[in-house]
């Protein structure tokens, strides 16, 4: 996390002094610990130029940090004081909303694609449910790792989007060929997901061992990488046992007066 402040030269020797003094006491708080602290004038000597730069504590997030200095400098320094970002507080900044957005987007386009499927908003519905179970999944594996949420997380919570549906799919789908038989839906869904119990275990270990690598990456770039690792693997691998449960209960309760796109074509 990176901070730079500007400030008209009157005002500036103190203001530097009170940045001076964050980085000598080692942190702005208990969100961060100050790693590097620099400070300069422009060519005409007219801004003071502090930069500061600082990292996560554990259990606290990049927002949770950026909110922290941001009440910090409105409370403290001279109203004259300029707030920029860099690194990755620059990118939270820049990109964290439209991310959000894109999730959103995302739940509603996959959302409309089943609908359009299985000719039901039912069925979508129990189908979605396995996307809170993925995400959970993934802010436990931030939790254990003592990662923050920031812009690589969120891009894989997108990804989680699709790789959860995929579960509740196979559970679905084959519950409803199961009643186009005559089969009671309580017993079509239990019978469902202990038949799909073997793909949907399969393809789901699949994905999660195959996001081991990027949990494992060192080098340049590594934190980013392992960002999406631990979401996905996290999230797939968790979400996978609870959907066995939580699909077919929901299924009971909400599908039960529903048919397949078959029997409504028939």
């Amino acid at each position: 996390m990176a901070e730079c402040a500007t400030l008209p030269s009157p005002s500036a020797p103190s203001s530097c002094e009170w940045w001076a003094h964050l980085s000598t006491n080692g942190g702005t708080g208990p969100r961060g610990r100050v790693k590097d602290f620099t400070k300069s004038w422009d060519s005409d000597g007219t801004w003071c130029l502090p930069q500061l730069s600082a990292a996560l504590e554990p259990g606290y997030t990049l927002g949770d940090a950026l909110t922290y200095v941001e009440g910090v400098v409105e409370r403290e320094m001279p109203p004259a004081i300029r707030l920029n970002y860099d690194g990755q507080s620059r990118e939270f900044k820049e990109s964290g909303g439209r991310l959000y957005f894109m999730f959103v987007l995302a739940l509603l386009v996959v959302f409309l694609v089943l609908a359009m499927q299985f000719e039901s908003f039912l069925h979508p519905f129990v189908i979605m449910t396995t996307v809170p179970l993925a995400v959970t999944g993934a802010l436990v594996g931030l939790w254990f790792y003592g990662m923050s949420i920031n812009v690589f997380s969120q891009i894989a919570a997108i990804m989680l989007v699709g790789l959860a549906a995929k579960n509740g799919i196979l559970i679905v789908e084959f519950a409803n060929q199961l009643r186009d038989r005559g089969v009671d839906y309580r017993e079509a869904v239990i019978e469902a997901a202990a038949i799909r119990l073997r793909p949907v275990l399969m393809t789901s270990f699949c994905t999660a061992f195959g996001a081991l690598p990027l949990m494992v990456a060192t080098g340049a770039g590594a934190e980013s990488r392992q960002a999406i690792g631990v979401v996905v693997f996290y999230g797939v691998l968790i979400s996978v046992f609870l959907t066995l449960g939580v699909v077919p209960a929901v299924y009971t309760l909400v599908a039960r007066n529903t048919r397949s796109p078959e029997a409504i074509g028939q």
